[in-house]
């Protein structure tokens, strides 16, 4: 009872401590793991550990294969929600690099680190292949902590981002098959028993998570589960998904879970958010557990079969090698600049899916006698632990070295997706602002993206947006909506974040008609409230462009502006075309020299006719 409270505090510790320093969680749980494992041996006075996952006399958590049952249990949850954030659409919409880079760059790590591992440690092809499938994935919780607080170019975190989701599925799958078709065999997987065998895994597999995805769907929509009930009816059914097909075709488990993850993922399902939340609170707890006990459970003779020159050879190559060949091959022709490709190449980091994974396969095959089953596991918490600790040290300083470290975040990102604020995005976009629209109206986000804007269905209570890579480069924050609440909350939870270089918000009708209460981060015009806003909007929905003569010129303008109830001035914009959010207070503003213009909302021939 001890050591599984201590390994459930020890986790969240560790969990709590990655995200304090904003470090991938698998870094400080594997150390954790080694501490109270292997390393412990060194330390304690009888030379055992603190922790004795596998059952030992009167020590140990999980008696006979207990721990292989828990693992490969563990294994099939955190793959289903893996499989859960696989998209079609996503895939489709995500460009040709990351497309190139889930094919073509696990193609050259596939077969490169195969080589490799067959060469420097002389490992027989099995089990070589069955390296390099696990070491493919990256995985979004081993790369969002490391470029989270590095502001790069949005391509360049895009494409890191959409990587690690997508192929931490398509890695396991790929290492799910490779280690299928070595299990069927028994050291023969070229025999035609051993490929009718593979043949029955893939049969059994796709069909059962095919059959038991479309089952769970239809249960949803009939509302067949109570909602309180949903959560743990999914789990459930992913737990028997695997149970089942592991009994009609040994070893299909894992690949039935990731189909039927896929399968729901691209469902409209009305719970799916829902769903993938509880999976993903889930999969935090069980990668808790998970990883302290498998680091615990390797040996010192495991940890001293990778202690020598060939790891290092092995660890150099893969690095410096075959992940930068894999990222030039795949973004070759595209707009990236040979610097962002040199950063895309450097930031590679092993993840939980490839340690997780490691450990099961690397026990069955010991269990069944494949030579060389010994380094599966150690060969890649090596390289796990080697790309993170790497990554998490030098990508910040690697990134100042090449060139791709933003300096000033331009980016907009704005509360709300309106009519006002798409009016807005969209001339911001225009001229060459990176701008993200959010908004918890699915509808106005759907108009949004209609339009080209980037936008998101996001809810600012929640602390989704705080963990959004791509907004990066956001260094203003405009609040639009017509909640004063609102805006003001998201303004004192975002404004460290996204508001670096300003944040704003819109003025309520309240603070308008007592001018002594506008705010000092106030929007626009102190006489505009939301529903003005949106009135001027409706009759006249473009915004315009006026030269700026000079200082008087401005004034008049304004002036104008100010007693004309369809003309509302937003910005100013500089002749090298650097565009600045209108104050409250728009007598502070002075142009020097030519070239200025003001970019209002509303009509247009009034305003220019008596200012002409």
């Amino acid at each position: 009872m001890l050591e599984l409270a201590g390994i459930i505090i020890l986790g969240i510790i560790a969990q709590w401590m990655a995200w304090r320093l904003k470090l991938p969680a698998i870094l400080p749980l594997i150390l954790i793991g080694l501490l109270v494992g292997p390393i412990a041996t060194l330390y304690t006075e009888d030379g055992s550990k603190l922790i004795e996952p596998i059952w030992n006399g009167t020590k140990g958590l999980f008696p006979g294969d207990g721990l292989y049952y828990f693992v490969s249990l563990a294994i099939s949850i955190i793959l289903f929600e893996g499989g859960l954030t696989l998209k079609r659409a996503e895939i489709a919409n995500v460009g040709p690099v990351i497309t190139k880079l889930i094919t073509l760059g696990t193609i050259v790590t596939f077969f490169g680190a195969g080589v490799a591992a067959h060469y420097i440690f002389d490992l027989s092809w099995q089990i070589s292949f069955l390296f390099s499938a696990l070491i493919i994935v990256t995985g979004p919780t081993v790369i969002a902590p490391i470029l989270r607080n590095i502001p790069l170019k949005k391509d360049v975190s895009t494409v890191l981002k959409w990587e690690g989701i997508l192929i931490d599925p398509i890695g396991a799958l790929v290492a799910v098959l490779v280690f299928e078709f070595i299990s069927v065999g028994e050291g023969q997987a070229f025999t035609k028993t051993a490929l009718i065998e593979f043949g029955k895994i893939l049969l059994f597999g796709t069909t059962f998570g095919f059959t038991f995805a479309h089952a769970l769907a239809f249960a949803i929509k009939r509302n067949f589960i109570p909602h309180y009930l949903l959560n743990v009816v999914s789990l459930s059914v992913v737990l028997l998904v695997f149970v089942e097909s592991d009994l009609f075709a040994h070893e299909s488990g894992l690949l039935a879970v990731v189909v039927m993850g896929m399968v729901l993922g691209n469902m409209n399902l009305p719970n799916l958010k829902e769903l993938l939340y509880f999976k993903e609170s889930l999969s935090v707890l069980l990668i808790s557990i998970l990883f302290i006990l498998l680091a615990a459970n390797i040996n010192i003779r495991d940890m001293e079969l990778v202690y020598n020159w060939n790891s290092a050879i092995l660890f150099a190559v893969i690095v410096f090698i075959i992940r930068p060949l894999g990222v030039f091959i795949s973004t070759q022709g595209s707009n990236l600049k040979f610097n962002e490709k040199l950063f895309i190449g450097w930031v590679g980091p092993r993840g939980i899916v490839a340690a997780g994974i490691a450990s099961l396969f690397g026990s069955k095959l010991l269990i069944k006698g494949e030579p060389g089953a010994e380094y599966i596991t150690p060969l890649v918490f090596m390289i796990v632990l080697g790309t993170v600790l790497l990554n998490a040290t030098t990508a910040r300083f690697f990134a100042k070295v090449v060139g791709v470290f933003l300096k000033q975040s331009d980016g907009i990102l704005i509360i709300g997706a309106s009519k006002i604020s798409r009016l807005i995005g969209n001339y911001l976009k225009k001229n060459n602002r990176h701008v993200v629209l959010i908004d918890n109206n699915q509808t106005n986000v759907d108009k949004a993206k209609k339009i080209g804007l980037e936008a998101l269905v996001a809810d600012i209570y929640s602390d989704a947006l705080t963990d959004n890579i791509e907004l990066n480069d956001v260094g203003y924050l405009i609040a639009l909506t017509g909640n004063t609440d609102i805006n003001t909350f998201a303004l004192n939870k975002f404004e460290k974040q996204f508001g670096e270089n300003g944040a704003f918000r819109l003025a309520s009708t309240e603070e308008i008609n007592h001018p002594e209460n506008l705010p000092a981060n106030g929007l626009f015009s102190p006489t505009y409230d939301f529903i003005k806003f949106t009135e001027t909007s409706e009759k006249y929905p473009s915004i315009h462009e006026a030269d700026i003569k000079d200082k008087a010129h401005y004034d008049a303008l304004m002036e104008t502006a100010s007693q004309d109830m369809d003309i509302v001035p937003i910005f100013t914009k500089s002749p090298d075309g650097n565009i600045d959010i209108m104050p409250l207070n728009y007598k502070d503003f002075n142009p020097n020299g030519d070239g200025y213009k003001l970019v209002y909302l509303g009509k247009v021939f009034e305003l220019e006719e008596q200012v002409s």
